[in-house]
């Protein structure tokens, strides 16, 4: 088993970086490409998924703990690895510990694939799970659990003001890539937001 991969960034496409490493180069599906540059030299921790259909994916993670809540995601019955990713790159792995933690099945359930009905499956499967962890040491970053509580304050109020849920996501999903968006408030957050929706066709 692959437990981690150090290599040099060949290329990147949509979630999706190709790992070089001396004359082969590995597909890794990441949750956001964005934090990767050609070039770059990276070292992150993988999972290796086995479809019956398609075979192995490689799958890789800037942080240890990002890995643990993609396994943990994929551990839910009906859950596979796209909706693992789409935790990660719409929440944050401090953002969905948090959530389970709390019984937050309205957080959760913003997460493009995961309605109220699997969010609260997901709350039942993983709440043990996420006790163990937190007893083995993981902290909650709370600079990211603050930023948490913005965003998600922030997606209630664009969907009360009627935009789609299809657009609240592209837009969040824009500002998630910017550096700085963990020390934005509420209202730095809602105005990036609108300004993006604004733009749209």
């Amino acid at each position: 088993m692959i437990n981690s991969l150090h290599g040099i960034v060949k290329e990147c496409k949509e979630q999706l970086v190709i790992i070089s490493m001396g004359p082969i180069g590995f597909d890794v599906h990441v949750a956001s490409s964005t934090q990767f540059n050609k070039g770059d030299t990276v070292e992150l921790c993988t999972h290796l998924h086995w479809n019956q259909e398609q075979g192995p994916t490689m799958y890789g993670f800037q942080t240890e703990t990002d890995k643990q809540v993609f396994q943990l995601v994929i551990s839910c019955s009906g859950l596979g690895p796209k909706i693992g990713l789409a935790v990660l790159d719409q929440l944050g792995a401090t953002s969905f510990l948090q959530a389970i933690q709390m019984d937050d099945e309205k957080r959760l359930s913003k997460v493009t694939g995961i309605g109220a009905k699997k969010a609260e499956q997901m709350i039942v499967q993983l709440r043990h799970k996420v006790k163990k962890l937190f007893a083995k040491g993981i902290q909650l970053d709370s600079s990211a659990v603050q930023s948490g509580q913005h965003w998600n304050d922030v997606i209630d109020a664009l969907e009360s003001l009627n935009y789609s849920r299809h657009e609240v996501n592209n837009a969040m999903k824009q500002l998630s890539e910017e550096k700085n968006e963990q020390t934005l408030n509420f209202e730095q957050l809602m105005r990036k937001a609108l300004s993006l929706l604004s733009k749209r066709p």
